[in-house]
């Protein structure tokens, strides 16, 4: 075996990485919880996709925002958020509805509660768009 086999010359493996970085798709959106106090709390979200998992988006919260002080990421079916800024969707730990024409809500059910989170749609659509991109390069 030839140790170009063994060890790919440091250009190739940067090629690889720079691919699949490339691939991977990551939005930084402020969004709004919803609860019964009367002023919206804004909070910083990132939206992130995986190639590597083509049907799962990935939507995280500041470590600030847990008691552990820890990121907490939801992960849930792409289809699930596209088609729940057409129309209420989801049934499980998480639902998805939109909100009048530029607002979607986002619900998180989990054993601590529930958190409602509102997006701007454009945000969202925007994201999928490039979800959707990266999922057709790959094909």
């Amino acid at each position: 075996m030839s140790a170009t086999a063994e060890n790919p010359p440091a250009a190739a493996v940067a090629t690889a990485v720079a691919t699949a970085v490339a691939a991977s798709v990551e939005d930084r959106v402020t969004a709004r919880v919803i609860s019964d106090d009367p002023l919206f709390r804004k909070i910083p979200v990132a939206l992130r996709f995986a190639p590597a998992e083509p049907l799962a988006v990935r939507i995280v919260f500041p470590a600030g925002l847990s008691p552990e002080g820890t990121e907490n990421e939801w992960v849930f079916p792409r289809a699930l958020l596209e088609a729940g800024l057409q129309a209420p969707t989801g049934t499980g730990d998480v639902r998805v509805w939109p909100c009048g024409r530029v607002q979607a809500v986002v619900e998180f059910h989990s054993p601590e509660g529930v958190a409602v989170i509102q997006f701007d749609i454009a945000a969202l659509r925007r994201f999928l768009r490039r979800t959707n991109a990266a999922v057709t390069r790959q094909a």
